[in-house]
């Protein structure tokens, strides 16, 4: 039987490579035989709970191994998943059960996920230290499930909330072509794996870009997944150099944490097993690129993407010219181009900037019970808004200036804040930098910088201002900038300006 279901690329796998590591932990290694055994037994535990087709399922854990199992039960069942982010507290919590209707909740224990699971009529199954053991293998283990249900490629496997920064979070609906369409692009031409690679899983998988490139391309393939709970720079190295990582996937800011973490290293890592590191969720500084690749001698790929969009939609692929600082070209199946306010092309000049619009394999069903929202992101013609800000050269390579919503309007003069982040990276003690703009009672916004500095490194703002402005026409440069000892950041690293924002010396 033919499925699109995911689960099935996990069997499949089990299948040919029963031995290989699927997931590493440490000390724990879980071969492939054995993650679909606790799949299997797991599924068996959810069908009890009533859980089949069509429900939701929500994943609140951070990266360990009960993430993967829990994942492919749910598919296997052809239910949803609904990730979550395992630092929500119970506001967040019962907003995101009550909006997709989950009637499950699996989580780490605790007082936020009982009441919040309660308030909105849903069951919690606990994870505790011993994870899954007793759903699989104890007293609470059920018959398991040996068939995976059946699903078609526009059933939607995955509700993945986005990150609601203009209003509350909605849920992308993804289908079971949505990924797997993704997965296998990112997988034979980005990629290339086969099952000796090991990725690093430093992203959390509960974000679209985890669980695409790392978790569903690793299980595609038979290769192994090792990773970390959280985001450690000198823990990255260490698992690095233990697992033999040959790719490495990441945030802008890992890349900058890791460099100052073997910089403090009293001995060197060995990162000599690392082929390939990709980087998305950010404009990836190009200081920090070839410091880099400089140091660990290991390619960066940048690329693009969206939770809309599966992630990836564009990449600087490695068997083509590799440009540092542009998103690439669109991935095998996906279609971009640039429109400008009123929806049109902005045709061929490099310099034009427009709105990205995405179509392809890649774009989400729409905003699940959100037809509103949905129309307003795709049009008629299946093109998605994704609201970035870019020029294309003439090869066709993308570059982001910036948000739509982060460009800065200075006496009636467009500001992006990337090119003058840019220049701040380009200063030896800035590690950190975010541009924004601020309120300002005759100009519309001013220029304002908040700047992390890298350890046991001084200036003044004073000196950072100068730097900036001797080099960009005289609108362009910062009025303030605010030293502090770290930017605020999401779940994935992401820079979050908005909170930047609503600080009181913004």
């Amino acid at each position: 039987m033919t499925t699109a279901n995911l689960a099935a690329n996990l069997a499949e796998t089990a299948d040919r490579h029963p031995d290989r590591p699927a997931v590493i932990l440490d000390d724990v290694v879980l071969p492939y035989s054995d993650l679909e055994h606790s799949v299997r037994r797991l599924a068996g535990w959810l069908r009890a709970q009533g859980i089949g087709a069509g429900d939701r399922v929500a994943l609140m854990l951070p990266n360990v191994p009960s993430f993967p199992v829990l994942y492919y039960a749910t598919l296997r069942l052809g239910a949803v998943v609904v990730p979550m982010n395992p630092l929500f507290r119970k506001r967040e919590i019962q907003f995101y059960l009550e909006d997709s209707g989950a009637s499950l909740i699996a989580a780490m224990p605790g007082e936020d996920v009982e009441v919040a699971a309660q308030a909105a009529g849903a069951r919690v199954l606990a994870i505790g230290p011993d994870g899954l053991s007793s759903y699989v293998h104890g007293d609470d283990a059920v018959d398991p499930v040996e068939e995976i249900v059946e699903r078609d490629g526009a059933d939607t496997a995955v509700i993945l909330y986005t990150s609601g920064t203009t209003g509350r979070p909605k849920g992308a609906e993804l289908t079971c072509d949505n990924l797997q369409s993704n997965q296998r692009a990112t997988t034979e031409t980005l990629l290339h794996l086969d099952e000796n690679d090991v990725v690093m899983g430093c992203l959390p998988l509960f974000h679209v870009f985890g669980m695409t490139c790392g978790m569903n391309t690793a299980v595609a393939v038979g290769a192994a997944l090792t990773m970390i709970p959280r985001f450690d720079p000198a823990k990255a190295l260490q698992v690095i150099e233990r697992d033999r990582v040959t790719v490495f996937e990441g945030v802008p800011t890992m890349y900058g944490a890791m460099l100052a973490a073997a910089g403090a290293a009293q001995t060197p890592p060995d990162l000599s097993t690392l082929r390939t590191a990709i980087s998305g969720g950010a404009s990836l500084p190009l200081e920090v690129m070839r410091r880099f690749e400089e140091t660990f001698g290991a390619t960066i790929l940048e690329g693009y993407g969206l939770s809309e969009t599966s992630p990836v939609a564009s990449f600087n692929h490695p068997d083509a010219e590799r440009k540092p600082g542009s998103i690439g070209t669109p991935i095998r199946g996906v279609e971009m181009r640039l429109a400008g306010a009123d929806g049109q092309d902005v045709g061929d000049d490099p310099e034009a900037i427009g709105e990205i619009c995405i179509r392809g394999e890649n774009i989400m069903k729409g905003y699940w019970q959100r037809p509103d929202a949905t129309a307003e992101a795709i049009d008629s013609d299946g093109w998605f808004r994704s609201g970035d800000l870019a020029r294309r050269d003439e090869e066709g390579y993308y570059y982001i200036v910036d948000r739509t919503k982060d460009m800065i309007i200075r006496g009636g003069l467009n500001i992006y804040p990337r090119e003058i982040e840019e220049l701040l990276y380009e200063h030896p003690v800035v590690a950190e930098a975010a541009v924004l703009g601020v309120p300002h009672a005759e100009l519309g916004e001013e220029v304002t910088a908040y700047v992390v500095l890298a350890p046991d490194a001084s200036a003044t703002p004073e000196e950072l201002i100068e730097h900036v402005r001797s080099q960009v026409a005289p609108y362009k440069y910062p009025r303030t900038v605010h030293l502090i000892d770290e930017l605020p950041k999401g779940a994935t690293g992401k820079i979050l300006k908005r909170e930047l924002r609503e600080r009181g010396d913004a």
